[in-house]
């Protein structure tokens, strides 16, 4: 399915209304309209987008994940705008472009916004609780859930913050250590769990979701977040998952014609850039794959917890992330660039059994999608009106209409981080990618489509100086409404001093 010019979005809800009344049909003859579903959403930290294999990945082990894409849609072209954990979670929360949430880099979510997903499905009559990583600020703030059992990776922001998984963990092993395998949340080096694999937090988050699920006995629809947080560093699974790729060959990381000069960096265990080799990335990446296939493992039970309590038929359920993970491409580590590893992320969507759909279960659409469609997608299944100045748009029109109207690219941004020059904003369409650096003016040009680990920077190669130029333009275009510090003249500025709440961020760093 490709994009097509967008309608606005009063056109939009005017669609939308007129379809609401009519996309639930009966399941079997005779029997009533489908009641409002079920919405579970689970996420996992930094997971990359092509670790699926309904993605692509003939090696990584994902059947559960894999098993909603295949009775919905796997998007190909998913992407998180703000390539870090914070502000992608805000732009997830909100249903809003970096610009317009205010958080351009890795900052505080703010404690309250205009729009707010669990608040506005909670008004639609939701019962709503979030499981796992939430990664806000305060460390308890709920943003409109009814309740949070929350688990933040042994970050403590709040005063006195104990995470519900620590105190879970004292209950079950009194006087041990969570951390005791020894590595840091932001290293590469890999390891295997020292403990029980029954204490991990992946099991835990899994099973309380399953623990909620079979407790569910309300009168009302569930709005429930799962989200792991793994497989982000540390890169630790159980000895059980990572035998499972012993005799796999995994794949060496991309080096692109262009990224020497991050090969020569501090060798340190936490680095964000530099040539590690190829057997401490292979070994990076088979942890990494474990973990995932551990966080697959923990989906199934949850789809399985859903199917027993006869919520499965009726439900909406999306499996993405906040963002990837370079795992050493490019002599990258860990997050915040615009590069496949970082940006392109997993987004596959099942839909209610009782949904009228013009789109086959199982399929695969290319059009560029984001977090941000997350909350008025959800809104739609709630039908629901979609406020007009959120900025994503309902998935379930991609489901839906024959001819959607979708967004022909996606903004990408991420304020400094880690050197002064990881400064920048890209657009994509899932078949070309086109990046502005703030900080000196470069630019890099790929494309997607023949070259999908970004290997060839088309933007030094005068042949496709026309083809550079009109995304530069669109970039133009796109920046404009930030006024003369950004496009000045129709030409993008050079900055030097970065910018990391915007002018609409609703919290202390405006």
């Amino acid at each position: 399915m490709t994009a097509e010019k967008k309608l606005s979005r009063r056109d939009f809800l005017k669609t939308s209304a007129a379809a609401s009344a009519g996309y639930f049909v009966p399941l079997k003859k005779g029997e009533p309209q489908m009641q409002t579903p079920h919405i579970i959403y689970i996420m996992a930290d930094q997971q990359r987008g092509d670790c699926l294999g309904c993605a692509g990945n003939r090696i990584i082990k994902t059947p559960h994940i894999d098993s909603i894409a295949n009775e919905g849609v796997c998007f190909i072209n998913g992407f998180t705008a703000t390539p870090s954990c914070t502000p992608a979670r805000a732009g997830l929360l909100t249903g809003l472009s970096p610009w317009h949430h205010g958080m351009l880099g890795y900052g505080r979510v703010a404690e309250k916004y205009k729009f707010e997903l669990p608040r506005m499905l909670r008004e639609a009559g939701y019962y709503t609780f979030g499981i796992g990583k939430m990664h806000w600020f305060p460390q308890k703030t709920l943003h409109g859930l009814h309740g949070t059992l929350v688990d933040e990776s042994g970050r403590v922001e709040s005063p006195g913050f104990v995470s519900d998984y620590h105190d879970w963990f004292k209950l079950k092993a009194p006087g041990m250590d969570p951390n005791a395998t020894g590595i840091g949340w932001n290293e590469h080096r890999a390891g295997v769990y020292a403990l029980n694999e029954h204490l991990h937090p992946t099991y835990w988050t899994g099973q309380t979701a399953v623990e909620l699920i079979d407790n569910y006995n309300l009168n009302r629809p569930l709005l429930l977040k799962v989200s792991f947080a793994r497989p982000h560093s540390p890169y630790d699974p159980p000895q059980r998952f990572l035998d499972q790729y012993r005799e796999t060959e995994m794949p060496e990381p991309f080096v692109g014609d262009w990224c020497a000069e991050f090969a020569d960096f501090p060798m340190t265990k936490d680095a964000a850039f530099g040539n590690f080799g190829v057997e401490h990335a292979r070994k990076a990446r088979r942890a990494y794959y474990a973990n995932v296939t551990f966080i697959d493992e923990q989906v199934g039970e949850i789809l399985a917890a859903l199917k027993r309590k006869g919520m499965y038929d009726n439900a909406l359920i999306l499996f993405t992330a906040d963002h990837g993970d370079m795992l050493g491409d490019h002599y990258h580590w860990r997050k915040t660039y615009a590069y496949q590893g970082s940006a392109h992320i997993p987004y596959v969507m099942k839909w209610p059994k009782g949904m009228q759909t013009v789109v086959r279960r199982g399929s695969k659409l290319d059009c560029p999608v984001e977090l941000r469609d997350l909350l008025p997608t959800f809104l739609d299944a709630a039908q629901t009106e979609i406020p007009q100045k959120i900025d994503g748009d309902s998935l379930l029109k991609l489901i839906r209409q024959k001819s959607p109207s979708w967004r022909e690219t996606i903004d990408l941004e991420h304020s400094t981080c880690y050197r002064k020059e990881n400064y920048w904003a890209a657009l994509t369409d899932g078949k070309f990618k086109y990046i502005y650096f703030f900080f000196d003016g470069h630019e890099q040009l790929f494309d997607l489509k023949n070259d999908p680990g970004e290997l060839i920077n088309l933007a030094v190669q005068t042949e496709f100086d026309k083809i550079r130029e009109l995304w530069q333009q669109k970039m133009v275009k796109h920046l404009s409404e930030r006024g003369d510090a950004f496009v000045k003249n129709g030409e993008l500025q050079i900055r030097k001093k970065n910018m990391l709440y915007g002018p609409n961020y609703p919290g202390e760093g405006s």
